[in-house]
């Protein structure tokens, strides 16, 4: 539905009321970052810096942050306000939580802990603040970034604005055709939940000067967490789900981006995931030592030994992709993990026993594949893709079966499908399996790929082309 211009502005007028006394510019301006501030040099930034809670509260960096956190929408916190419940609320304490953060009153409340299980075990820690602090963390964020982003690495891909975990994947894929075919592959153990504050917010206060700012940053980082009803103090970490969590990270790890550089390394690191390139095994062991020293002694993280390792880039998993060689040089390929992880959602999704109509499944199947393809579009992949599709119309045919239960409609289905009385009636009473009937001649021919495509499925394979 479309949504006038006059309707859009109004709705945005409400919003920017909320948060300044005084409309500071014209309507057609709101909303929108000043190109000054993108082109501002170095001294400009000094300036900056001592009023640089004030340009964090501005009208345009809270608007922007509003519709940036609305569109990203995501659980409550502590506090149970959703999303939705953010502008209302704007709209009556606004001026009085800006006059708050300006005082240096205003206290961040502890973020809810959440578990998400991993595929290979273990449980990783997410932290969910509230909609207010998602807000106001949005808000530093992209001020820091501004800050921040254009001292970074070029190696360094993750959570950047014009930069993909893609990228990465290609220019590790340079490294290996250059002669390039080892990889020291780094894990971090539970990075966001061991980074040093001390550490951090020196090097963060190496660029922001403005106190007030760093004194917030610190107070979001001791907010604490929620679990089961009890809140715990935090020390250490960094707590995953956050806005401000990524560019922290990367505040974090440019430390060691610097120092990989100084020493020449040819490397890609996508947030906490770091592999570095080199010529041979026994250079990579080399390496390998050097690094683990300079993480664990002047960075204080923890390297997980056991999942680390100095092998052939074609053995290991980065981002969810490896490689495989070919005639004309390293190629791109997803890492059966990977396949893996989407084989174990479309089983979920087309559980027979799963009480779901057929709309809905293919309305789920649909958004796991948009997904999971657009990541993995620069992999090859074609063939396994017609694998899975096949799979997946023999998980729905299942269903199918599952859903018609009892001889009759059965019968009466596969008769309005086109199969004689006397082929629907032996098929209706056979004693086969489910999942072996989804397999069946019979149903091959009327449960259709074209079929499946007119009730609106997007097969994988389709998607893919569509992307490449």
């Amino acid at each position: 539905m479309k949504v006038s211009r006059q309707s859009n502005d109004s709705r945005q007028l409400r919003i920017e009321d909320c948060l300044t006394e005084d409309r500071l510019e014209a309507e057609s301006k709101l909303g929108v970052l000043s190109d000054a501030v993108a082109t501002q040099n170095e001294q400009d930034d000094e300036h900056r810096n001592s009023s640089l809670l004030e340009e964090i509260l501005c009208l345009e960096n809270m608007v922007k942050a509003y519709y940036r956190v609305k569109r990203n929408k995501g659980a409550a916190g502590v506090d149970g306000m959703t999303v939705e419940e953010l502008q209302p609320y704007m709209q009556e304490h606004g001026k009085t939580l800006k006059q708050k953060i300006l005082s240096g009153e205003y206290a961040p409340q502890p973020v809810r802990r959440v578990e998400i299980p991993k595929p290979n075990g273990g449980v990783r820690l997410l932290g969910i603040p509230t909609v207010i602090d998602r807000l106001i963390q949005q808000a530093i964020a992209q001020k820091l970034n501004e800050l921040f982003d254009q001292t970074f690495s070029n190696s360094s891909y993750g959570f950047r604005p014009g930069r993909s975990a893609q990228q990465a994947i290609e220019q590790a894929r340079q490294y290996i055709n250059d002669g390039y075919k080892y990889v020291v592959d780094l894990d971090l153990a539970k990075y966001f939940d061991t980074v040093n504050h001390d550490l951090l917010m020196y090097l963060v206060s190496r660029k922001v000067k403005d106190k007030r700012v760093l004194k917030l940053i610190r107070a979001y980082l001791n907010a604490g967490v929620m679990l089961g009803g009890l809140v715990s103090e935090t020390e250490e970490g960094v707590p995953q789900g956050g806005p401000l969590s990524p560019l922290l990270s990367n505040i974090m790890l440019d430390e060691f981006d610097k120092e990989l550089e100084k020493r020449g390394h040819r490397f890609c690191r996508y947030a906490d995931d770091c592999n570095i390139f080199l010529r041979t095994k026994k250079a990579g062991v080399r390496v390998m030592d050097s690094v683990v020293t300079f993480l664990e002694g002047k960075l204080k993280l923890k390297v997980n030994r056991e999942k680390s390792a100095v092998a052939p880039a074609s053995r290991r998993k980065f981002l969810g992709f490896s490689f495989y060689h070919t005639k004309g040089g390293a190629r791109i390929r997803v890492h059966p993990k990977s396949y893996a992880k989407l084989k174990a959602r479309i089983k979920e999704i087309t559980g027979r026993s799963n009480a779901m109509s057929m709309a809905e499944r293919i309305r789920k199947l649909n958004q796991s594949i948009h997904g999971w393809v657009n990541y993995f579009r620069i992999a090859d992949m074609k063939n396994l893709l017609l694998e899975m599709d096949e799979g997946m119309r023999r998980r729905l045919r299942m269903c199918y079966w599952k859903q018609w239960k009892r001889i009759g409609a059965k019968h009466r289905n596969l008769v309005k499908l086109g199969i004689p009385e006397g082929k629907a009636w032996e098929y209706a009473n056979t004693r086969k399996s489910y999942w072996r009937i989804a397999n069946s001649p019979i149903l091959h021919r009327t449960l259709t790929k074209d079929y499946f495509k007119d009730l609106g499925l997007h097969s994988l394979t389709m998607v893919y082309e569509k992307v490449r």
